[in-house]
């Protein structure tokens, strides 16, 4: 700053021309104006000898005058004013007590109290000089006043306080010892002058004041530190501020991490503590103090002791949590119990550790006390809450008559199952019980069936699954064995007669008919999980293009078809053409839910393995999926028979319209496959099926994908002149079988027991070159005549024929080859099919 300051006058330094200098300058035009104005008009009469222009001269000075006039009186009041102002403001800056100065844009002093005219005095000042100019001979003030200099020049203000050993000359402490000042600096601004304001404050006494309070705040916190009982505290988050080192200690924790790095209740006294400290029933406005007996652990050597907690949780006026206190007590067995009673900590113990829910009940209903499993059923379960209310309006009443029951009667119990409410839904079996007479609680058991409701649930529903598809796989291989010959003799009709015969066209009805009942027999086969499939690698991607053209036609004009497939779409292990069944089945019912139009959407997408942790984590086990979703625009599926929808025979539809066994069939296929179908929907929105099919891959395999190449279309030769052995208990079938390979000029011998087999095959001279059998046959069947042939050494080709699925009997062959399946029923053109391709592969 520039030390060149005018001088002080009085406790004001003046600068340009003062208020006292105007009133001069004006009284001196108003004398020369009133000369001026006697001088002219006191002449008047001699007017006509001197020019005019000296009167108007003389006039113009008088007029000055007046004006000058006014200004003087104007300038007189003004100073008389200006003068009030500044003792106003000497008054103030008086009493304000310490030291300022006010300085100019350049630095300069231009206005000091008197507390600062005093400190100029002591130190030898006769001069207003600035506060950096006085301090200069300090050098603890050398860095403080330097920053202060920076902030005048951001134009910002600032302070620094510092504690300086001595201040010889300046009135200040006692002599020689330390002294508190602070220093600061302040913008203000005049007019269209921008000032400073300097302050200067002893502040000794007010650190001396506050070294005294934290030393008693330092005690304080020592004390509770190294109280005889844990002590902490926590925010309304419930993230732990407070710890004392007795509780640190206890606990085998680090102190300074626990106060430093936002720990929370769980982390402090472990899960099972912290679900009970925080439900608490809140009660806006005020606070709830509970006690608890606890098991804490040591972290260190994992020790457990217990402790009795007395807990207080504050709540604001909305019932939000407040900032809680916790006093944590050692607790020490009982004194003085028998041998073998149990102590009062261990039974807590015992209680806050039980896997099922444990509360006391008052006559009133609300819950006094709860263990940890009873809070978790629900957050509307809280101490000093009402427990009916946490249930079901269904199950309220009931629930209420259970538990004036139990406090009827001691030691009698009363149990009732209840949905309590909360986030999911909850199945609850509470058992209601009086311990004393002398009481007026009671005490519940809380056991959570949920999981097990819904396995029970499952468990009946998969039995009566399993029940009706052992019942379909019976009747299918009975029906089967009664189509084959029904369709076999109808070809050998059709073989003999001409499309303008008579009964070409009666016969036709006859097979269509028996192949539309072979149909059905094969959604039962399919419903079970007991038909053959004949599984291949496939990208799903392409299988359903080539099905967009079919299921267009299928949904008519209506219906909007949308096909979206997500990119490097996985490869799946499926039977292509059964898969095509399942999407058609459902493409079918979705047509049917919208017969005023709409849109049916066909999905492909992939699912990883941790997508598919959240799909049905206890229906399907995770893994990596390749996802089929069906979804439609219809009228939906109502809740209650949405469970309904795969049972066989089970249909909404009007009589006639449909055999109930679509979704059965799609049901046994998906699951045959190792899939696994997931039905969505709402009523007047829609429906959404969700196929999930384990994702192959070839590498883990050691396989690689070849493409099928399509069937030669040339006509082969199915004639032949070899011998073949025909076993088959069915008259009828083994019929139609002779019949037909007879007709293609093979030889052949039949037997209706793998008994009489043996004996044509003793007594044959000339052997077999296949032999065709059935599965199931009374005494010996046909796997058991396969293992006796192989046994004497007989290694002719089987072909095994069966109305069940041959996955049944191949198991039981493994270690033997050489052997083919045709399932039943099976045309005149399947079976020299089958025979051909046996006897050349």
């Amino acid at each position: 700053m520039d030390d060149s300051n005018p001088p002080a006058g009085g406790e004001a330094a003046e600068t340009g021309v003062s208020g006292w200098g105007a009133v001069r300058a004006a009284f001196a035009l108003v004398l020369a104006g009133l000369v001026a104005a006697t001088v002219v008009f006191g002449l008047r009469d001699i007017a006509q000898v001197y020019p005019r222009w000296i009167m108007w001269s003389g006039g113009a000075l008088a007029g000055f005058g007046l004006l000058a006039l006014y200004g003087l009186l104007a300038g007189v009041l003004r100073l008389g004013n200006g003068r009030s102002e500044r003792l106003f403001v000497d008054a103030l800056c008086r009493a304000i007590g310490h030291p300022l100065v006010v300085t100019d844009d350049r630095g300069r002093a231009i206005y000091a109290n008197a507390a600062y005219h005093d400190l100029l005095q002591n130190a030898g000042s006769g001069r207003l000089v600035p506060l950096d100019v006085l301090l200069t001979p300090y050098l603890d003030f050398a860095t403080p006043l330097y920053q202060l200099s920076q902030a005048v020049v951001a134009g910002r203000a600032d302070l620094r306080e510092l504690r300086v050993s001595s201040l010889p000359g300046m009135p200040f402490g006692p002599p020689g010892e330390p002294v508190w000042i602070r220093l600061s600096v302040s913008p203000m601004l005049a007019g269209r002058r921008l000032l400073r304001l300097w302050q200067f404050e002893d502040i000794s006494s007010e650190r001396a004041r506050q070294e005294q309070a934290f030393a008693r705040l330092q005690f304080i916190i020592t004390y509770l530190d190294n109280a005889p009982v844990g002590f902490f505290s926590t925010r309304a988050d419930g993230q732990v501020d407070y710890v004392n080192v007795t509780l640190a200690q206890w606990l085998g924790m680090d102190l300074a991490q626990i106060q430093g790095s936002g720990v929370s209740l769980t982390d402090l006294l472990g899960d099972n503590a912290a679900r009970l400290m925080s439900g608490i029933a809140a009660r806006p406005g005020g606070a709830v103090t509970e006690s608890f007996s606890l098991d804490l652990r040591h972290g260190g050597s994992g020790r457990l002791f217990p402790v009795q907690v007395i807990h207080q949780a504050g709540f604001d006026a909305e019932g939000e949590p407040a900032p809680a206190r916790t006093v944590v007590v050692p607790r020490q067995f009982a004194g003085g119990a028998a041998a073998g009673a149990i102590s009062a900590p261990r039974l807590s113990r015992f209680i806050n550790n039980a896997p099922i829910g444990i509360a006391e009940i008052g006559h009133d209903g609300l819950i006094r006390m709860a263990n940890a499993a009873f809070i978790d059923l629900s957050p509307r379960v809280r101490r000093g809450a009402e427990l009916a209310l946490a249930t079901s309006a269904a199950d309220r009443n009931r629930l209420q008559q259970a538990l004036a029951a139990a406090l009827q009667h001691e030691g009698s119990q009363h149990q009732i199952e209840a949905t309590v409410e909360g986030e999911s839904p909850r199945n609850v079996l509470f058992t209601f019980t009086r311990l004393s007479a002398d009481d007026d609680t009671a005490v519940v058991f809380a056991v959570d069936k949920t999981e097990s409701k819904s396995l029970e649930v499952q468990l009946a529903q998969s039995q009566k699954l399993m029940a009706v598809g052992q019942l379909a796989s019976g009747i299918a291989h009975d029906f089967n064995n009664v189509l084959t010959p029904i369709i076999g003799f109808a070809d050998l009709l059709l073989a003999k007669m001409r499309p303008t015969d008579p009964a070409f066209a009666d016969v036709m009805n006859i097979k269509q008919n028996a192949n539309r009942a072979a149909n059905l027999v094969r959604q039962l086969l399919a419903f079970s999980r007991k038909q053959t499939l004949q599984p291949k690698v496939h990208a799903l991607t392409e299988a359903l293009s080539d099905l967009g053209n079919l299921l267009g036609r299928v949904l008519g004009e209506k219906v909007e078809l949308r096909i979206a497939h997500e990119r490097d779409l996985g490869l799946v292990l499926v039977d292509i053409h059964q898969f095509e069944q399942v999407i058609i089945n459902l493409a079918v019912n979705a047509r049917d839910a919208m017969p005023n139009g709409g849109t049916l959407t066909v999905r492909t997408y992939n699912v990883p393995l941790e997508a598919s942790r959240s799909i049905m984590p206890t229906l399907m086990p995770p893994g990596d999926y390749v996802a089929c979703e069906v979804a439609d625009t219809g009228t939906g599926i109502a809740k209650e028979i949405r469970d309904k929808i795969w049972e066989p025979f089970f249909s909404t539809k009007d009589v006639g319209k449909g055999t109930g066994l679509g979704l059965s069939t799609v049901y046994g296929i998906v699951k045959q496959t190792g899939g696994f179908i997931f039905c969505d929907s709402e009523v007047g929105k829609g429906t959404t099926f969700r196929i999930y099919l384990p994702r192959y891959y070839p590498q883990r395999a050691g396989e690689t994908v070849v493409e099928e190449k399509p069937a030669e279309s040339a006509k082969r030769d199915y004639t032949g002149k070899e011998r073949i052995l025909l076993v088959e208990d069915e008259d009828a079938v083994r019929a139609f079988a002779l019949r037909a390979l007879a007709s293609r000029g093979y030889t052949v011998v039949e037997a209706n027991s793998g008994e009489v087999a043996i004996e044509k095959i003793e007594a044959d001279e000339k052997g077999f070159d296949l032999i065709i059998s059935d599965v199931v046959m009374p005494e010996m069947d046909g796997p058991t005549l396969l293992r006796e042939l192989r046994k004497r050494g007989i290694k002719t080709k089987f072909v095994f024929v069966s109305g069940y699925p041959g996955e049944q009997f191949e198991h039981d062959l493994e270690g033997h080859s050489g052997f083919s399946f045709m399932p039943k029923p099976f045309s005149l053109k399947q079976l020299v099919e089958k025979v051909k391709e046996a006897i050349e592969g």
